[in-house]
């Protein structure tokens, strides 16, 4: 077998400590996909955030690390593992940032004498901060270290039927609840960044309703894929209309993001009358920092200041069955040569 498929999640210090979590977000948020401006000024903005945010983290990882390690690092060797049983080529695992490295999986490929390899981003959506870095850094690595090995790359996956189903099967216990609301938050990024990845640099938050009128853009364009996966997830699990509703967490810096801010909507659900909220994170495939504690915790603290009287985090895709389904129909395509 000459093919392989290379798994790329976003990554996590290596321990909950002050130190790993300053290696972790400095190679993490010094990414000029991640903060897009000149080097200069993203040295400094990255060194300001690095004086007293790696502290503030560390208490924030210690409150979500399990005994194996990072959730999300356990939970993708875990679906790595599972997959590998799935399919007759050769599975790895790799994280943009920290361990284990993508340096490092295509050099194990490569041993291997792997001449192909599909490369699956656990992100189900187009975002320069997640699903275009961890592509153009696994082609770069792949340019210097295996030159001989071919990549192609899986699409984004948001709106997939395989995704929905998976998604929807996984929340099925918890729509079965008697509950007011389901919030879909999807992880924010800069309104520059949905602009910088349009091609048509004319359509994207520049058109009214941009989202929901054609264009070649939507290819690229996070905000609208967030969009299609929630309206996909409402129609497949048959939500009423006015029952859910989409909001962008995780803000950074003062430039404007994508909204409704997730944090704000918590607190405006609550006030207009929500009682019990589910709440759930599409834009995750694997439970990790944002979803365990920023959600789960933080989260459900404001709703519940805010006058709420139930808030239920679901949880990601993790190892669910039809996740592990929908992971080997993509490699088994690639593999037959599809």
């Amino acid at each position: 077998m000459s093919k392989a498929i290379l798994l790329v999640n976003l990554g996590s210090p290596d321990s909950p400590t002050v130190p790993d979590v300053r290696r972790y977000l400095n190679e993490f948020l010094m990414d000029g996909r991640v903060i897009d401006v000149a080097w200069p000024l993203r040295r400094f903005i990255v060194g300001m955030i690095l004086i007293k945010r790696p502290k503030e983290s560390a208490h924030a990882y210690q409150s979500v690390w399990t005994p194996e390690g990072s959730p999300l690092i356990v939970t993708s060797r875990h679906v790595q593992k599972k997959l590998q049983a799935r399919v007759s080529a050769p599975v790895e695992l790799a994280m943009r940032y920290q361990h284990p490295s993508i340096e490092s999986a295509l050099k194990n490929l490569s041993a291997k004498g792997i001449k192909e390899v599909l490369l699956i981003p656990l992100f189900p959506h187009y975002a320069m901060s997640s699903y275009e870095t961890a592509v153009a850094r696994v082609r770069e690595l792949a340019r210097k270290l295996t030159p001989q090995m071919k990549v192609a790359v899986q699409g984004p996956y948001g709106d997939a039927p395989d995704f929905i189903a998976a998604m929807v099967a996984s929340a099925q216990e918890y729509l079965k609840q008697d509950y007011d609301h389901l919030l879909f938050s999807f992880h924010g990024v800069p309104e520059r960044q949905i602009k910088k990845s349009d091609p048509t640099k004319a359509h994207c938050l520049l058109v009214k309703d941009c989202c929901k009128t054609p264009s070649e853009a939507h290819q690229y364009c996070y905000r609208h894929q967030c969009y299609r996966t929630a309206e996909e997830f409402a129609r497949a699990a048959k939500l009423p209309d006015g029952k859910w509703s989409v909001a962008f967490q995780s803000r950074l810096g003062k430039d404007p993001w994508l909204e409704p801010a997730t944090d704000k909507e918590l607190e405006r659900l609550a006030r207009s009358g929500v009682k019990k909220l589910l709440i759930m994170s599409p834009a995750f495939v694997s439970d990790c920092l944002e979803t365990i504690e920023e959600l789960g915790i933080r989260g459900k603290e404001s709703f519940l200041a805010a006058g709420g009287q139930s808030y239920q985090l679901i949880p990601c895709l993790n190892e669910h069955p039809q996740w592990i389904d929908a992971l080997e129909r993509m490699s088994n395509k690639f593999l037959a040569g599809a």
